[in-house]
């Protein structure tokens, strides 16, 4: 997940700004933070090779959970990260007036370009879902050469029209599975791999019927799997968790929550809520992870932005989103002072130095509107600012303690330990 300036993105010509093959210099530059011959450099510079493609298909935010903390309304300006992009569309179809999308990764940077033409320009709310939920699908590169490239500016058609190593165009995953590719795609894959050599299959969760068989999986299947030395192990290495776009700095975080030398006890604490809290036909993000599909109509429940009473509110308002390869901080730095109502910032505070927050906190205090609302994401439980973004800076802002909490408790996807939100004072 990362950040990222005026670009109006999914049709026009003038679109300047799009993904290039300058290697995500910018997503680099923001990674790194200690020498290279240092093992917390080494430690960096691994992962910022890993990040530097496409990680997330879908976001692992509960968009609702935003929503709700949000309270959108029609004339709010909002800046959020883009990552995979499912929270912006999540958030048009409660028709703000503005949304601007910035992401540090151009790979993400493409996609959420792609999902927004998608939705202006496949002919239907089927076909959409076809496109973006769907997998094994070959007409769906069809679908996009006849309805969606010819509205794509040069350099996302470009992009999604480039070839991979295999010869094959980029846009030919939409054919196969999209959620089954990226950095997050191949770590569960990887991690199913790793359960079925211990002799469980944890795709045989989407075959239970209701919260008992869920536990019951949970307890008798999952749950062991911790305990096996070779996960424990696994675990306590920085590098193994890459997958999971966990970066150096979210390790440290997530370990200061355990006396242990691994974290495979405040993972199973995790994988346990996205298993057990839940009904499997109301969390996708389960879906995703044990299935490594979205649900079909008869199984469970698409994202919110795939639902057919979201359909016509973002098609409609597409155009009202503007999708930035830079940071957050250089993006609100050319805002004028107090024009922006609501900032979403996911997880990508965990990643910084205390003079990266302290620069991220004064533009957002300077471009806040009068009752405007900060959320974001921590991998440890507490927040991170105090003690660290300075008492000026956050004399602006109340932080709404017992909200976050409840939210975070809703949280479908249970992959965060903290969820915060904070609010301008008067």
């Amino acid at each position: 997940m990362t950040d990222l300036a005026p670009i109006d993105l999914v049709s026009s010509p003038r679109v300047a700004d799009a993904p290039s093959g300058r290697k995500n210099q910018k997503l680099r530059k923001a990674l790194i933070q200690h020498q290279p011959l240092t093992a917390s450099g080494l430690s960096e510079r691994l992962f910022g090779l890993l990040f530097s493609g496409l990680v997330y298909p879908q976001i692992w935010e509960d968009p609702a959970v935003d929503m709700e903390a949000m309270q959108i309304r029609p004339e709010h300006h909002i800046v959020t990260i883009g990552s995979g992009g499912c929270n912006m569309l999540a958030y048009l179809s409660a028709t703000p007036e503005r949304i601007d999308v910035v992401d540090l990764n151009r790979h993400h940077v493409a996609l959420n370009r792609l999902k927004l033409a998608a939705f202006r320009h496949l002919p239907a709310h089927s076909d959409l879902v076809r496109f973006l939920a769907r997998e094994q699908l070959t007409s769906n590169v069809a679908a996009y050469d006849r309805f969606i490239a010819p509205h794509l500016d040069a350099s996302t058609r470009s992009y999604w029209e480039g070839r991979k190593l295999n010869g094959r165009r980029r846009i030919s995953v939409f054919g196969a599975n999209l959620y089954r590719t990226g950095l997050l795609g191949r770590f569960i894959w990887l991690s199913h791999m790793l359960a079925r050599a211990h002799g469980v299959d944890p795709s045989e969760l989407v075959a239970t019927r209701s919260l008992r068989e869920q536990r019951q999986f949970f307890d008798e299947r999952l749950a062991p799997l911790f305990e096996r030395p070779v996960i424990r192990w696994l675990t306590g290495r920085k590098s193994s968790l890459f997958g999971l776009g966990i970066p150096p700095q979210q390790f440290d975080e997530l370990a200061s929550l355990s006396t242990e030398k691994t974290l495979a006890p405040v993972l199973r604490h995790r994988l346990e809520k996205l298993v057990c809290h839940f009904p499997l036909r109301h969390n996708y993000f389960a879906w995703q992870a044990f299935g490594r599909r979205y649900p079909l109509p008869h199984e469970g429940m698409l994202p919110l932005h795939l639902q057919p009473e979201a359909y016509e509110a973002i098609r409609d308002n597409a155009e009202r989103v503007h999708v930035h390869h830079e940071s957050f901080t250089d993006l609100l730095a050319r805002k004028q002072p107090g024009t922006v109502d609501r900032y979403v910032l996911l997880d990508a505070q965990d990643w910084m130095t205390d003079q990266q927050l302290n620069d991220l906190w004064t533009e957002i205090t300077r471009t806040a509107a009068p009752g405007a609302v900060v959320i974001f994401r921590t991998a440890a439980e507490r927040s991170i600012l105090e003690g660290r973004v300075s008492e000026s800076l956050l004399s602006h802002w109340h932080y709404d303690r017992t909200r976050s909490g409840a939210l975070n408790v809703k949280d479908r996807s249970a992959i965060y330990g903290g969820f915060h939100i904070y609010r301008r004072q008067a």
